[in-house]
């Protein structure tokens, strides 16, 4: 198992990653066009119907190894799906229903097809019908109109989020290469950020550089850095540590419950600020629309309690400067609405900034503690 556990991410695993986090950026440009509860709903909706699959997608390159040529080609054919997918995503509730709808079940097909060579049908009926059967309610809400449309998807959403108590009675018998596992969700976090900087440049490129501007594009580079460290500088590390002291069953449980219900929240975190970031640069020297504002202290306090979540199923610490954090990043609010988008850019920083630094002094501080209890 050993070997198994030093795995690493392919080419092809990142190439596939790359495809799926156009699905990102045209949420967040979907979002930034349609800020309002309907348009914030949608974005969730799409979000987490994809990311189930995506997840899937992990989990099954992490068992199968795309290394023969029929795998890789299987593989693609999965992209091919994600990026119809992706190419409907502003219209998946209106005109592109169906394509959104068929990509998805292309996804579908072409995973169940991979993960039934490896593990066995036996084995991948536990939970194959429910995706197809999610799938088809996705699919077939085409044909519906108004409210209906979105009980149908999130009945959907309802399947994924059962499927894994039921795909749970497998875990003995599957078990996961963690650090190949732990790599792979964190190079779609560090993409999904990396996205985001490229949509804020993009969003920014018909922009005279004035001051405002040039100042708004720091501050934003440095609000997406400082996600990247409160995620990057050591929970990587601290997770596959714990997923490594524990058997199979818990291990399952732990992916779960850490890499798919903690990282939804992160991940749309990052989408819902990008779209408000996009907002805050183009016209940073003036106050945000309400809810722009919102979004973007809310985004990343989305951001925050995703974190907290995950360190708490992996028992990583600290985790109360995760809670303070999201409560101070919320109160930046007002500060867009009704100072400036620059100024809330500058809270946020600072909150996170001050964040951080108190985290690391309590780390430090720890090792300090426990010597000097033991030597009393």
């Amino acid at each position: 198992m050993e070997e198994n556990q030093q795995q690493k991410v392919s080419t092809l695993e990142l190439f596939f990653d790359l495809v799926f986090v156009f699905t990102l950026t045209q949420l967040a440009s979907q979002f930034r066009h349609d800020p309002t509860f309907e348009g914030a709903a949608r974005t969730v909706l799409v979000f987490t119907v994809l990311y189930w699959m995506y997840g899937g997608y992990v989990w099954l390159t992490n068992r199968v190894t795309p290394n023969v040529t029929l795998r890789r080609l299987l593989l693609i054919g999965g992209m091919a799906g994600f990026f119809i997918c992706a190419l409907a995503t502003p219209e998946a509730f209106g005109d592109s229903g169906l394509a959104f709808g068929l990509g998805y079940l292309g996804v579908i097909i072409v995973h169940s097809a991979l993960y039934g060579e490896e593990v066995g049908w036996s084995v991948l009926v536990r939970f194959a019908p429910f995706n197809l059967v999610s799938a088809g309610i996705v699919l077939g809400a085409v044909l519906l109109e108004g409210p209906a449309v979105y009980v149908a998807w999130m009945v959907a959403i309802l399947i994924q989020f059962v499927t894994p108590f039921i795909a749970a009675r497998v875990a003995p018998g599957f078990d996961l290469r963690t650090e190949h596992f732990v790599e792979r969700h964190g190079l779609i976090m560090i993409v999904a950020l990396g996205e985001s900087i490229v949509a804020v440049g993009i969003g920014a490129s018909h922009l005279a550089l004035g001051v405002s501007v040039v100042i708004a594009l720091l501050l934003g580079l440095a609000l997406i850095t400082a996600l990247w460290w409160a995620y990057f500088v050591g929970e990587e590390e601290a997770a596959v540590r714990a997923m490594s002291s524990v058997d199979a069953g818990e291990r399952f449980r732990i992916a779960i419950n850490a890499f798919f219900y903690s990282y939804i929240p992160m991940l749309l975190g990052i989408v819902i600020m990008a779209a408000a970031l996009e907002e805050a640069i183009a016209d940073g020297a003036h106050p945000l629309p309400a809810a722009f504002a919102l979004a973007l202290g809310g985004g990343v306090a989305l951001y925050l309690l995703g974190d907290l979540s995950f360190r708490r199923v992996l028992s990583i610490d600290p985790k109360m400067f995760r809670v303070c954090g999201a409560l101070f990043v919320l109160a930046t609010i007002p500060v867009g609405m009704y100072v400036s988008a620059v100024m809330q850019l500058l809270a946020l920083v600072g909150v996170l900034g001050g964040m951080l630094v108190l985290e690391s002094r309590s780390t430090r501080l720890q090792p300090s503690l426990a010597r000097s209890r033991s030597t009393s």
